[in-house]
């Protein structure tokens, strides 16, 4: 971009960022005219990659027919066919959906949605949310109160609701003891929570709110077997209801179309998001189940909540196509198959590598955890700034990836997270592989290792 100055307000205010001028498939292509793998789909959104012609068309066509209706007045058939598609056969007893225009707006619903079911059943006394540390809910203050994101968190800290409270991550490579074994770790984590719902007054806790695999804040971080039964077992006896946080890791991302798919339970609320329109338009949805949304017919008749934005028919319009490309392509299966070869790719390059402690993940999102030491698991100095390292390294070999630090306890700890399209193929993995081991290895040289 030259030195012209820039009136948008960047993520850098010290750096300008190169213009992305168009995309193809797995590929973005910037103003100069280079091609950038999208290792990572931004922040595990572009689940079609770029341009798919398909959704292109979908959009186009939804914008020539109707753009906006206010759903104070109409719905829209898109919103329509998009709720049917998502809920029509009742996933796990999730009978309806809440279309809003991203992830922080789905936890918002979901946490209000909690909130108002308990005081039209008569238990207004429900007011308390247990999450996790080093999870990531959103960045509204809502969302931001219920994450565990040290680093978010703090300037806003004064403004969070005290009605949040945080347990131990289901983090094994941080969390479990040497000598604990996967049940002993479930059982410990378990443990802890049912003491938090005591500490709290089990009847004055609304809900559990947790991400099934943890995205970004602690890097594509998969529970140890049993945690999800357990915790429903815990929100069933004490009468909360559990939400799940399937903004990054759901809508196929994890190998099934919804994460708690594989965990053998299922939520009452659901939040969804990124991979639901594959960046194609600003959308996400909170799914809740048809008891909860049947009490609130029951008594006020209404969802005290609202937005400007809420089943935005083009937004709809692409992410019903964004899904019937994926039903029918059966890319879930790909996922699968792909994740398979992203996993033995990454232990083949990393899994020796001095410095790689961690390879962890499931489906098409994995994600490798830096550390100075394999053995006593020692994080780099954050003030290293390794993560950025790596980011700036992979950028200039062609590769977008999404590196973040405070992996371990919010501020130090790195890792690096892969979240490729669906509709990669291997050989498009063994490049994003390759990239990344060169990535790596530079950015350590750069700080003598």
């Amino acid at each position: 971009m030259g030195t012209r100055h820039s009136r948008v307000l960047h993520r850098s205010l010290r750096e300008t960022p190169p213009l992305a001028v168009g995309g193809e498939g797995v590929w973005l292509i910037a103003e100069d005219g280079r091609r950038i793998l999208d290792g990572s789909g931004g922040a595990a959104v572009s689940c079609l990659g770029h341009q798919h012609p398909r959704v292109i068309e979908a959009i186009s066509r939804q914008a020539s027919k109707l753009a906006y209706a206010h759903t104070g007045f109409f719905s829209s058939e898109p919103a329509e066919a998009l709720a049917d598609l998502l809920v029509g056969d009742e996933p796990g007893g999730l009978g309806y959906v809440y279309l809003v225009s991203g992830g922080s707006e789905a936890i918002e619903a979901s946490i209000k949605l909690a909130r108002q079911y308990f005081i039209e059943s008569g238990q207004p006394q429900r007011q308390h949310f247990i999450a996790r540390r080093q999870s990531y809910h959103g960045n509204t203050l809502g969302a931001l109160a219920a994450g565990g994101n040290a680093w978010r968190r703090e300037p806003y800290a004064p403004l969070l609701s005290a009605a949040f409270s945080h347990v131990t991550p289901a983090f094994a490579y941080h969390e479990r003891r040497d000598d604990e074994s996967e049940a002993g770790f479930t059982a410990r984590l378990a443990a802890e929570l049912e003491a938090e719902f005591r500490r709290l007054g089990p009847d004055t806790v609304a809900a559990f709110i947790a991400e099934p695999v943890v995205g970004a804040t602690a890097g594509c971080v998969p529970p140890p077997e049993g945690y999800f039964r357990a915790v429903r077992e815990i929100c069933d006896r004490h009468g909360a209801l559990l939400i799940l946080d399937e903004v990054m890791c759901g809508m196929g991302r994890t190998g099934t179309l919804h994460a708690w798919e594989q965990e053998g339970i299922a939520p009452d609320i659901q939040a969804i998001a990124k991979g639901l329109g594959g960046g194609y338009q600003p959308i996400g949805a909170m799914l809740a189940s048809a008891d909860i949304i049947d009490a609130i017919r029951r008594g006020s008749g209404s969802f005290q909540h609202g937005h400007t934005y809420l089943a935005h028919p083009i937004a709809c319009a692409a992410a019903l196509e964004v899904q019937r490309i994926i039903s029918e392509e059966k890319l879930l299966e790909r996922v699968t198959d792909l994740g398979r070869h992203l996993e033995r790719r990454l232990t083949e390059r990393f899994g020796n590598h001095r410095h790689v402690g961690d390879i962890r993940g499931r489906g098409l999102f994995q994600a490798i955890e830096l550390v100075a030491d394999r053995g006593s698991r020692a994080p780099f100095d954050p003030g290293l700034k390794l993560n950025q390292r790596i980011k700036a390294a992979a950028f200039e070999s062609g590769l977008a990836c999404y590196p973040a630090g405070g992996t371990m306890d919010g501020r130090s700890g790195d890792h690096v997270m892969l979240a490729p399209p669906y509709i990669a193929t291997s050989d498009d993995i063994d490049m994003i592989v390759d990239r990344l081991g060169s990535a790596v290895d530079g950015a350590l040289k750069t700080i003598g290792h």
